[in-house]
C-alpha cells in the first residue's frame, strides 16, 4: 500500500480567500508545502458567477501590497471611483436628487474586479510560485487530529479517491463553510438580509442616464460608472458595479423584514420590482435583457463564527469563517484580516511557540473587529432611504474604518501585541463612541425630515476627510501608530460632536453631552 502523502498546509477552497491565503503563506514561509484543493475547474469564464467584486481600502491594499499584486490590478481591473450613492427611490431623475460621492478621486486606491479574471491570475501565479493547486477536487471526508496529530483530508476527483494528511488543515470553502458547520460553529448574529445579483455581458453607463451638463460637470473625470453606484430606498440598495471584461455586475439587498426574497428572486420578479423602486436602473436592465450572463440569489447572507483559529492548526478565512453585509464591501478587508492571524499562527508554530495563548488572542482580536463592524449594518437599513441622516452615517462609517482599523492592518498593527496594548483603552473609546452614534443615527432618522433636493454632497470638499484617506499609506513606527490612532479617535468625538449638532436640527430630544472639541465640518447641504 502506497504511503499517504503529508503537506504542511492544506487549504479547502481555491477561490479568492484560499488562493490570497495560498501567496501569503508562500512569502512569509517560503519552504512551505503547501496544497490547495479547489472544486471549480480552471479556468473560470471572465465575469464568474462571484460577488465580492468592488474592493475598499484594506482588501485593495493587501492584494496590492501585501501580496504583491498591484501590476495585475492596475492592468487588469478598474480603479474605483469610490463609493457613490443616490437617493432616487421611486424616481428616475438622478439630476434632481441627492448624490452623495466624491467629485475627484481620492489617493488611496481601491479596485472593481473581475473575479474570474482575478481567479484565474491567482492560480497562475501560485503555481508559478511553487503551489501545488487540484481543481476538479470535491472533498468528501474529513478526519480532524487533536493534540498534535495530523488531520487527514479525503477528496475524489475524475480520475479516483485520494487521502492525504495536513499539518495545518485551512478552510477557505465559501459558504460551504466545511469546518464550521463540521465543528458546529455558526453563530446567529442577528441581522437578517437578502441579496439578488446578475451580471449583463454589456457596459451600464450611469453617466448617460440624464443630459443635465452641470450633473455631468460635478466629477472630474465625469466618470461615475467606476464608482461602485447605490440606488438606495427604504429598506434596500441595488449595486452597480462594472467589470473590466466589460461585463456588469448588478444586485439588490434587502431588509429581510421591508422586502421578502419572494418578491425578487427571479429575473422577471425582480424587474417588476425594480421597476416600481429604481426605474432608470429598470429599464437599463431591461434594454440589456438579452445579454443577461446569469442570476442568483441569497437567503439570509450574514452569519457568525463561534472560533475562527485553533492550537489544533486548523483556522478557518474568509466566508468559510464569518460574513458581515455587502455594504461597504468588507469581505477582502476580513480576508486580508484572517489570512494575516493564519500565516502568524503557522510561523508561531514554526518556531516551536505553544500555540494556545496565540491561537486565543488572534481569535478575539478577529472577532472583535467583527463585533465592532456589525453595528454598522444591523437594525441599520431602515434608514437607507433617508437623505437627510444616510449621508451623515455613511461619513461617519468611514470615519471610523479610515481612522481605526486601517491604520491597524496599513502599520502591520495586527499581531503587535504591544502596538495593540498601547492603544486598547483608544480603541474601547472609539467601539464605545460608534454604538452610540449608530443609535443616534436610528432616533434621528425617526425625527427625519427626510429632505432629497437636488445637491451633490461632495465628501472629497470635506478636506478632513480625503486627508484621513490620503494619509493611510504614511509609514510610521509604533510610536506614531499609537499616535495617530489617539488623534483620530479625538477627530472621532469632534465629528461625533458636529453630527450631534446637526441632528439637533430634527428634534432637539436627540440632544446629548458634546465633547468640546473642535468640531469638523459636515456638509452644508445637508444641515
Amino acid at each position: 500500500m502506497a504511503n499517504t502523502p503529508t503537506h504542511d498546509a492544506v487549504i479547502l477552497g481555491g477561490g479568492l480567500a484560499g488562493l490570497t491565503l495560498a501567496l501569503h503563506l508562500r512569502a512569509d514561509h517560503p519552504d512551505l508545502d503547501i496544497l490547495v484543493l479547489e472544486r471549480r475547474r480552471h479556468p473560470l469564464p471572465a465575469a464568474a458567477h462571484k460577488v465580492g467584486e468592488s474592493t475598499v481600502e484594506i482588501g485593495a491594499h493587501y492584494f496590492a501590497e501585501t501580496l504583491g499584486l498591484r501590476e495585475h490590478l492596475e492592468r487588469d481591473h478598474i480603479r474605483k471611483f469610490g463609493f457613490r450613492f443616490f437617493f432616487s427611490d421611486g424616481r428616475d431623475d438622478l439630476e434632481n436628487v441627492t448624490e452623495l460621492g466624491v467629485s475627484k478621486v481620492l489617493p488611496t486606491p481601491s479596485y472593481q474586479l473581475d473575479r474570474g479574471i482575478l481567479e484565474n491570475f491567482l492560480t497562475d501565479e501560485a503555481r508559478r510560485r511553487g503551489i501545488e493547486v487540484r481543481d476538479g477536487a470535491t472533498i468528501s471526508g474529513l478526519g480532524m487530529g487533536e493534540h498534535g496529530a495530523l488531520h487527514e483530508v479525503r477528496y475524489r476527483d475524475d480520475a479516483s479517491q485520494h487521502t492525504l494528511k495536513a499539518r495545518w488543515l485551512l478552510d477557505a470553502s465559501g459558504r460551504a463553510g466545511l469546518l464550521r458547520r463540521h465543528f458546529k460553529l455558526t453563530r446567529d448574529n442577528g441581522h437578517r438580509g437578502n441579496a439578488v445579483w446578475f451580471r449583463l455581458d454589456d457596459r451600464i453607463e450611469i453617466d448617460g442616464w440624464c443630459s443635465d451638463a452641470d450633473w455631468s460637470d460635478r466629477c472630474s473625470p465625469p466618470e461615475r460608472w467606476r464608482s461602485t453606484n447605490h440606488l438606495v430606498g427604504p429598506g434596500y440598495w441595488s449595486w452597480l458595479i462594472p467589470l473590466s471584461s466589460g461585463a456588469h455586475s448588478v444586485g439588490i439587498v434587502a431588509d429581510a423584514g421591508m422586502h421578502p426574497l419572494e418578491s425578487m428572486r427571479d429575473f422577471d420578479r425582480m424587474l417588476q420590482w425594480l421597476g416600481a423602486r429604481q426605474p432608470a436602473l429598470a429599464r437599463a436592465v431591461a434594454e440589456r435583457r438579452d445579454a443577461l450572463l446569469d442570476f442568483s440569489f441569497l437567503r439570509d447572507y450574514s452569519y457568525g463564527c463561534a472560533q475562527l483559529f485553533s492550537a489544533d492548526r486548523w483556522a478557518l478565512t474568509g466566508e468559510a469563517g464569518a460574513f458581515l453585509d455587502p455594504f461597504y464591501s468588507p469581505g477582502s478587508d476580513f480576508i486580508a484580516i484572517g489570512n494575516t492571524y493564519i500565516s502568524a499562527l503557522i510561523g508561531h508554530d514554526h518556531a516551536g511557540r505553544n500555540l494556545a495563548p496565540h491561537a486565543f488572542m488572534y481569535d478575539q482580536l478577529y472577532q472583535s473587529f467583527y463585533a465592532n463592524s456589525l453595528p454598522l449594518f444591523r437594525q441599520q437599513y431602515a434608514l437607507l432611504g433617508d437623505a437627510e441622516v444616510l449621508p451623515v452615517k455613511v461619513t461617519w462609517d468611514y470615519s471610523y474604518y479610515w481612522g481605526v482599523l486601517c491604520p491597524l492592518v496599513f502599520q502591520q498593527g495586527l499581531t503587535d501585541l504591544e502596538l495593540l496594548g498601547r492603544v486598547r483603552t483608544d480603541l474601547e473609546r472609539a467601539q464605545a463612541l460608534n454604538l452610540r452614534m449608530q443609535d443616534l443615527f436610528l432616533r434621528w432618522h425617526a425625527a427625519s425630515a427626510n429632505r432629497n433636493p437636488r445637491a451633490m454632497l461632495d465628501q472629497y470638499e470635506l478636506r478632513w476627510f480625503a486627508d484621513l484617506n490620503g494619509h493611510l499609506h504614511d509609514a510610521l513606527d509604533r510610536d506614531a501608530t499609537v499616535e495617530r490612532l489617539r488623534g483620530h479617535v479625538d477627530l472621532l468625538e469632534a465629528l461625533a460632536d458636529a453630527i450631534m449638532l446637526q441632528a439637533t436640527g430634527s428634534d432637539p430630544r436627540l440632544k446629548a453631552p458634546l465633547s468640546g472639541r473642535r468640531r469638523p465640518p459636515l456638509f452644508a447641504a445637508a444641515a
